[in-house]
C-alpha cells in the first residue's frame, strides 16, 4: 500500500473524512481505549445517522464522539443533536486550531491531534434506556465483528453490512 494515507487504511472511510478528521478520530480513539472503552468509527445508528466514534466501556457505557475538523464543519452541520438518543455521554473530538467556545455548553470535549487526545470537559451523563442500550450494544458488536471478518476475507459480501 505504498502512498496510502496510513490513517484511511485504520479508520473505515466513505470519502468525505479530511486528513485532519481522521487524525482527530486516531487519536481520540486511543485517549478513549487508555480509558477502558472500545471504539467503532463510523457507525450507522437506528435513527439513520452515522455515528464518528461509538465508544462502549467495560461496565456498557456508550459514549458518542462526533469530529469537528474546523468552525465552518461544526457550522454546517447540526446532526448531532440527534446522538443524544444513541448515548451516555455525548463529546465533540477538534484540534487545538478550533475555539473550544463554539461547542454547547451540555457536551463534553476531546482535543485531538494523531497521536492522542485529551478531555478538555467532561459530557453530562443522559442514561439510555435498556432497549436502547442493549441495541446500540448489539449494533457495535456485530459491526465490529463484520469488520474483522472483512480483514480476514477481503473479498467475502461483508463491505456493506456496516
Amino acid at each position: 500500500m505504498a502512498g496510502a494515507d496510513p490513517l484511511a487504511a485504520l479508520l473505515p472511510s466513505d470519502g468525505r473524512q479530511s486528513p485532519t478528521a481522521l487524525a482527530v478520530a486516531r487519536g481520540t480513539a486511543r485517549l478513549l481505549h487508555a480509558h477502558g472503552f472500545s471504539v467503532v468509527s463510523e457507525l450507522p445508528l437506528a435513527s439513520g445517522r452515522r455515528a464518528d466514534l461509538v465508544a462502549l466501556g467495560r461496565d456498557g457505557d456508550i459514549w458518542i464522539v462526533e469530529i469537528k475538523s474546523s468552525v465552518a464543519d461544526f457550522r454546517a452541520d447540526h446532526k448531532w443533536a440527534d446522538y443524544r438518543r444513541h448515548c451516555d455521554r455525548l463529546f465533540f473530538a477538534t484540534t487545538l486550531d478550533v475555539p473550544c467556545d463554539i461547542f454547547p455548553p451540555d457536551t463534553g470535549l476531546i482535543v485531538a491531534d494523531a497521536f492522542g487526545a485529551s478531555f478538555v470537559c467532561e459530557a453530562p451523563e443522559h442514561r439510555l434506556h435498556a432497549a436502547t442500550r442493549k441495541s446500540m450494544t448489539l449494533a457495535f458488536g456485530r459491526c465490529a465483528a463484520l469488520r474483522l471478518q472483512s480483514l480476514a476475507d477481503p473479498t467475502g459480501p461483508f463491505g456493506q453490512e456496516f
